[in-house]
């Protein structure tokens, strides 16, 4: 090659290269190696949740973690945050995913995507007994409950709080906490008749409080829907490959064995959908 020529392709080059910083590159996906950082508010066994004197996080959504980390031959950190701010630090790239018993909601949809792993609902526990009858939220009228602030039940019963007042009854006596475990504290001191969570959490506290003999289960679960798994929506390469390494360890049976492990049978997903939570609103 001349030298003419060599100077002709290499301000070609020049060229395609300023046209290809000025118009921007995309991002270049993250390695193979890197943390992937996983963010979930810790206080929802058996789903997430430390044990006295171990700083390790356990429960199902934390072994569905690992998992998923090494599947995709990452490893995971995993950070304890607020609930109220999982999406948000997802959306801003504080951090990758956020696994942490998330409903996946149209509302929620808005900001993050969801890859869809769990069914469950809602539940309520009271002393055993149940003295005031509780089998719905239509007969919380005028009762203390405890919820954690920010979550799909925290919004339940603020409709049916003004679905109380609308036909002249007491609302609700509401008192929301940061956690769902400060929540409890409250029942757990007589401060409320009634803890609404997620209905895998009701269920495991009915059959672990005290050993199995404090509280019940007042009712069957309600409002159904999906758990998500949190991904920003502009993070398109992530979600693919969360969604694919989810159901190859659907497939090879991964899956099946943590929901046994910690007794969650009852929710499984035998696909991997993205935002199906819509299709479970009313």
């Amino acid at each position: 090659m001349t030298d003419i020529k060599l100077a002709r392709c290499l301000a070609v080059l020049c060229v395609w290269a300023s046209l290809f910083f000025a118009l921007g590159a995309p991002a270049p996906a993250a390695a193979a190696g890197a943390p992937l950082r996983i963010g979930s508010d810790i206080s929802y066994a058996p789903l997430e949740f430390l044990s006295k004197g171990d700083p390790k996080p356990h429960g199902f959504d934390m072994d569905l973690a690992r998992a998923l980390g090494a599947r995709l031959g990452r490893p995971v950190r995993i950070e304890n945050r607020s609930f109220d701010s999982l999406l948000g630090d997802v959306a801003d790239g504080k951090i990758d995913l956020a696994i942490s018993a998330i409903s996946d909601t149209r509302a929620r949809e808005k900001k993050v995507n969801f890859i869809d792993y769990f069914l469950a609902g809602s539940g309520m526990l009271v002393p055993t007994g149940n003295r005031y009858h509780i089998f719905s939220l239509a007969a919380l009228c005028g009762l203390p409950v405890d919820v954690q602030f920010a979550t799909s039940q925290a919004n339940a019963l603020e409709a049916q709080s003004r679905a109380c007042k609308a036909v002249g009854l007491a609302p609700i006596l509401l008192q929301q906490r940061s956690t769902d475990d400060a929540a409890l504290s409250m029942l757990l001191a007589g401060k409320s008749d009634v803890h609404v969570t997620d209905y895998p959490v009701v269920a495991y506290l009915a059959r672990t409080l005290g050993g199995g003999k404090r509280f019940a289960v007042a009712g069957r679960q309600f409002d159904v829907v999906p758990y998500g798994i949190a991904v920003a929506k502009k993070n398109v390469a992530l979600a693919a490959a969360v969604q694919s390494a989810l159901q190859s360890l659907i497939a090879d049976g991964t899956y099946d064995r943590l929901l046994a492990k910690w007794g969650l049978g009852q929710g499984a997903l035998r696909s991997t959908p993205m935002n199906a939570g819509t299709l479970y609103e009313h």
